[in-house]
């Protein structure tokens, strides 16, 4: 390809994304003041590009949960946006999640995001999972429910076809969309989603996107997901381990450069794991054509 062609073929493919894509944001619960603060700050500086929602996470404990609910009760009356705290089903019982999901309703929340959640050692209780958290939330109330999907497949899981029956069982129970793992090899997002389709899963399978500004971090947080780190991502970084300004300029070029990929291939909606951190995002979406409103 010439000099020329490359030039417009970049234009051309960065003019189809000028405002065509959807984004929502994840956020997790402070744990100090200075925390506090910073994800405030991130919330408020993300809220004008009007992403679809903002999720908040949570922790397998009632002070994290009551964290997260006063997050994202302050999140949709100082701001406005759609709010969809996560729910686990692993450390509740389920007249205990039933209360929790008429006090989110009571309180105007009509979207979670309802997981499993993460058995700890020694776990003896009757397995609950995200299908049956599904099915009992709908119960409640008609929620607007996201799901957990993994295109690289859940550790756990015994098989990748296993993985996509548990899948299936969350759409069926009545998720409305599933959201994917982070993940870095666009490929195998492609194929899972050729999967999803081909057993009849029917709900936008979102992908997550997660900027990385922490090389050796995320080789450990991969290893215990299984999440493939591809072999040119270790060259990326490489050297640059005091460099963190060089590091969030390579974190949001291959970020771009995988949305803009999945965007050709028919994807329109991206959650973006943000670490509760707002530039790098902010600058992503900025050059995705998200623009902050007027």
């Amino acid at each position: 390809m010439s000099y020329a062609k490359e030039i417009d073929h970049l234009n051309h493919s960065l003019a189809n994304l000028n405002g065509e894509i959807n984004v929502s944001f994840e956020f997790f619960p402070a744990k100090n003041e200075k925390m506090e603060t910073l994800l405030w700050d991130s919330i408020h500086r993300l809220a004008p590009l009007k992403p679809k929602f903002v999720s908040v996470t949570y922790g397998a404990n009632s002070g994290e949960r009551d964290r997260t609910h006063g997050i994202v009760k302050r999140i949709q009356q100082d701001t406005g946006l759609i709010a969809a705290p996560h729910l686990t089903g692993i450390d509740a019982t389920p007249d205990q999640l039933r209360v929790i999901a008429q006090d989110y309703w009571d309180s105007g929340i009509r979207n979670i995001v309802a997981l499993r959640g993460d058995e700890p050692p020694g776990y003896a209780k009757q397995p609950f999972y995200a299908s049956d958290l599904v099915k009992l939330l709908k119960e409640v109330a008609d929620f607007d429910i996201s799901v957990a999907a993994y295109p690289e497949v859940h550790p756990e899981a015994k098989s990748a076809q296993a993985d996509l029956l548990h899948l299936k069982e969350k759409v069926a129970a009545g998720a409305n969309r599933a959201i994917t793992q982070f993940f870095f090899d666009v490929d195998s997002y492609l194929r899972f989603r050729d999967r999803c389709v081909a057993v009849g899963i029917d709900v936008e399978i979102v992908p997550g996107i997660l900027p990385v500004t922490n090389f050796k971090q995320l080789q450990k947080m991969a290893t215990l997901t299984n999440v493939k780190v591809p072999s040119w991502m270790p060259k990326m970084y490489q050297g640059l381990e005091d460099d963190q300004t060089t590091r969030n300029l390579v974190a949001a070029s291959i970020a771009i450069d995988m949305v803009k990929v999945l965007s050709n291939e028919g994807v329109k909606d991206f959650h973006f794991y943000t670490l509760n951190r707002s530039e790098l995002t902010y600058a992503i979406c900025h050059m995705l054509g998200v623009r902050a409103a007027v």
